[in-house]
């Protein structure tokens, strides 16, 4: 633990810094003598300071090899596992705690000879966003960062949007990035960890506005070289490939002069593309070689044919083989090499007008491409008009094996189209190609494919002739617009079924084609078969849409709730909850209206009049915006939640009966009420105590025990009305005497008589209240599980996203306990109660599906108008 000044302790309780080490560093650095290159890693959402250790200690062990020439010191932020992904609030607070633990950090290396001036910074999940918000900080110097690697950060938008303060940071800071992009000084990786991660889809990572910050990548790790594997959320931080990736790119970009990262700009993206775009199976160099020298006693055979194979095993002497390209030239366009000796030597030249031998060549090695089990080069002829002659070198070896494959071929002869199915074919139809040529390499264009929502299942079936050794093929999904690459290895012959899907839509401006690489066997004929996968199309709306679902949830909710109100106000009685939601939640009285208003936010005198009204941008937009625009997503979702509205209301319905049944069983048998009065004596003082528990800890915590109350009376109506209908089948003349009313002179002093009928009536209305209020609820518990987290720092959750909705929820849902429907049914204001649930449910779907924390605000309205109604 790193001792932070006093100031900073009492500021931050919660949050600590940390030094890693082990074995003979850690005893050694004790007592703080620095004198390594500083890296901060920053925990994400409920990440632990610990998470560390995976790339710290294989940086040590690389460093332990190279005997301590350079070394680095890993730091670690203690953020208390706070959940900065349910509540936004305290995202700056962690930002400034981060400011102050750089500058802490580089204190420790004061009076050293080679003192860092900046740091580099490896932030996971919500971390890397929290060190993208450091330039946001008035007194933020740049210069303090020299590289940042982010880790599975959701840097477009956060995944569920539960209070505004989460979307009031990532406005501000992706609002800086974008105009500040081109006087950013540092660079930035984002790795992305693929369709394994199913917290943060890859498709968030990828950096705004990528083409205003030249200093900046984004990858996914299914396409970094050395790692073509995707990881889920946690293991990005511990994937031993990943890790010794970046350790790897860590150590190229140390500056030999000042010990420390380098700070040029070119070379760290040199570095960074090195190592996590295309590696190209050598070590890297600044400033490689481009002309290398043939010399030594060798070997030299010249090739003369198209195709060619060479086994090498326990070679004793080096042999170059050289391919004259003149006569190639006129038949063929393109030259393939590929290589399984997977060492980091030259292997491949060009040579310049030479005849048989040549004494100098063009390194050609610079341009080939590292694979799990070979190192490729394509090569089109007519881009080196100036060599004569290929040359492929195979250096002497002993008790290996390896062979080396070369050939010429059309690109017309290797680049085949395959237009893939429709999305609406349901993967009844398919689409295929076969492979007859005996070629090393194809190119499979998919055609039509660019769109998130499209998926397909792709398979390969590999057919080869004669009894060989285990040969193996490798099958590349390579997007060109983004690097999202993945790989698939195969052992041929055999069945090999693809998953094909995007984490990002095809820009409008690009023209490029999906392709599937195929590095083949010349012994083989390949049947390439694509179909559309439906179950996989839900997926990807899940992928992208999932965190919307409360909104269509509710939004059905409220037309049952708009339902009901009108049954009650035209005919004086309620319907059971799933014959109310089955008759009132259908998608074409919402989703029409959405489609309207976008259609005419198109025109400008719309928009200067929704601006003019000051409406929040509608969600539909932010989603175009994204490209996350399905055909009929909206329906999807909309009939998905209509179904999780009728699961939810029948599992609170079926809680009530089961908490009422307990509560018979516990307890002496209830009546129901005579009287009907909407103030009882004890609602005042429990209110004031709710909205006082409210203001001093939590509104979330308030809401909830004001949703337990309003629960407590709904079983205890449910208990009476259960006793009362046995009670009236044990004694029906006890049962018609109880309900006859008492006389009175007024009859407007006559109190409400509630009988059985109009009991049952009041709970088929508390039924779908009840469950309306249990989604807002849900939504509001983030802040609540956040609070409780850190209740031992701090009593008061400041600032808190649901005191103002406590405020209103809290009185409305006493007031809503004590209603029954005979109190309600003559009032005036009952009427339009009923039809604001419409407009609602409208502005729910439009407003909130990418605003989640907008959803509580707009169901308390019709709430608060029922209860009302019990004056109106």
């Amino acid at each position: 633990k790193i001792e932070l000044p006093d100031k900073l302790t009492k500021r931050y309780p919660a949050y600590e810094l940390y030094l890693y080490g082990e074995g003979f560093y850690a005893e050694e650095h004790k007592v703080l003598p620095l004198t390594g290159i500083p890296v901060l890693f920053l925990p994400g959402n409920a990440g632990s300071y610990k998470q560390v250790r995976s790339v710290g200690s294989i940086a040590l062990r690389k460093a332990e090899d190279i005997d301590f020439k350079y070394h680095f010191d890993f730091f670690s932020v203690n953020f208390n596992e706070e959940l900065v992904a349910l509540y936004g609030g305290t995202l700056q607070k962690q930002t400034k705690f981060v400011h102050e633990c750089i500058k802490a950090i580089l204190k420790l290396y004061k009076g050293q000879e080679f003192a860092p001036k900046s740091v580099v910074i490896i932030g996971h999940s919500m971390g890397g966003l929290v060190a993208r918000a450091l330039l946001t900080l008035k007194n933020f110097k740049q210069e303090l960062i020299n590289l940042l690697v982010t880790q599975a950060t959701p840097h477009v938008a956060p995944v569920m949007p539960l209070d505004r303060f989460i979307t009031d940071f990532y406005m501000a800071v992706n609002n800086y990035w974008i105009l500040n992009a081109r006087h950013i000084n540092f660079t930035t990786l984002s790795v992305a960890g693929g369709f394994r991660d199913y917290q943060v889809r890859s498709g968030l990572t990828f950096l705004p506005k990528l083409s205003h910050h030249p200093s900046a990548l984004s990858v996914v790790s299914s396409a970094v070289p050395k790692t073509w594997v995707s990881t889920d959320h946690l293991s990005i931080v511990w994937c031993k490939q990943l890790q010794l990736t970046t350790v790897r790119a860590f150590f190229d970009l140390i500056d030999a002069d000042t010990k420390q990262i380098t700070q040029n700009p070119k070379k760290k993206l040199s570095v960074l593309n090195h190592h996590f775009i295309r590696h190209p199976a050598k070590h890297f160099e600044e400033n490689p070689a481009i002309i290398s020298d043939l010399t030594g006693t060798s070997m030299w055979v010249p090739v003369k044919v198209s195709r060619w194979t060479y086994v090498a095993y326990n070679e004793s002497d080096k042999i170059y083989f050289t391919f004259p390209l003149a006569n190639h030239r006129k038949i063929y366009t393109h030259a393939y090499c590929q290589s399984t000796m997977l060492d980091t030597n030259s292997w491949i030249f060009g040579c310049i007008n030479s005849t048989s031998m040549c004494r100098q060549g063009v390194d050609l090695s610079w341009k080939a491409e590292l694979l799990p089990t070979i190192k490729s080069l394509t090569l089109r002829l007519q881009d080196y008009p100036s060599l004569s002659h290929l040359v492929v070198y195979v250096p002497s070896v002993r008790g290996s094996k390896f062979v080396v494959d070369c050939e010429f071929f059309k690109k017309e002869t290797r680049s085949i189209q395959l237009p893939v199915t429709h999305l609406f074919s349901f993967g009844l139809s398919s689409r295929k190609v076969l492979l007859n040529t005996s070629g090393l390499y194809y190119d499979i264009e998919l055609l039509n494919f660019g769109q998130i929502y499209q998926a397909f299942k792709l398979n390969v079936v590999s057919k080869c002739s004669g009894a060989k050794e285990e040969i193996t093929s490798i099958y590349k999904l390579h997007i060109p617009w983004s690097y999202e690459d993945s790989l698939t290895i195969a052992q041929v012959p055999s069945s090999t079924e693809i998953s094909v899907k995007l984490h990002i839509a095809q820009p409008e401006s690009d023209s490029h084609v999906a392709l599937l690489k195929m590095y083949t066997s010349s012994d083989c004929q390949y049947e390439v078969t694509v179909k559309t996968s439906f179950s996989q199309i839900l997926g990807q709306v899940v992928r992208f849409h999932g965190g919307a679902l409360p909104a269509y949830v509710t939004s059905s909710v409220l037309l049952a709730y708009g339902g009901q109100l009108s049954s009650l106000f035209s005919t004086g009685y309620c319907l059971e909850y799933a014959a109310i939601l089955d008759k009132e939640a259908k998608p074409y009285k919402v989703d029409p209206f959405v489609i309207m208003i976008k259609f005419l936010l198109g025109y400008k005198w719309f928009k200067e009049l929704w601006d003019l009204l000051l409406l929040p941008e509608l969600d539909a937009i932010v989603l175009t915006s994204q490209s996350m625009c399905f055909p009929l997503v909206s329906l999807i979702l909309f009939l998905f939640g209509t179904c999780t509205a009728y699961w939810s209301g029948l599992l609170s319905c079926a809680s009530v009966r089961l908490l009422s049944s307990l509560w018979l069983a516990l307890k002496r048998p209830s009546e129901l009420p005579k009287d009907v009065k909407i103030l009882s004596l004890d609602l005042p003082f429990l209110t004031v105590a709710l909205l006082v528990v409210s203001w001093t800890t939590c509104g979330a915590l308030a809401i909830l025990l004001s949703y337990f109350c309003y629960l407590f009376k709904i079983v205890h109506l449910q208990a009476s009305l259960t006793n009362f209908k046995s009670s009236q089948a044990v004694n029906p003349k006890l049962a018609r005497s109880e309900k006859k009313p008492g006389h009175y002179k007024d009859p407007a002093a006559r109190p409400l008589w509630l009988s059985g009928a109009e009991a049952e009536d009041s709970l088929r209305m508390h039924s779908v209240v009840l469950n309306l209020l249990g989604w807002v609820v849900l939504l509001s518990m983030p802040s609540l599980v956040y609070w409780l987290k850190n209740l031992r720092y701090y009593f008061k959750l400041h600032p808190d996203p649901c005191k103002p909705l406590a405020f209103i929820l809290i009185p409305t849902m006493a007031v809503l306990g004590n209603t029954y429907t005979v109190s309600i049914k003559s009032s005036k204001l009952l009427k339009t109660a009923s039809r604001f649930a419409l407009p609602l449910a409208v502005a729910v779907v439009a407003f909130g599906s990418a605003h989640l924390y907008r959803v509580p605000g707009f169901a308390f309205i019709p709430l608060l108008l029922h209860a009302l109604c019990n004056w109106m």
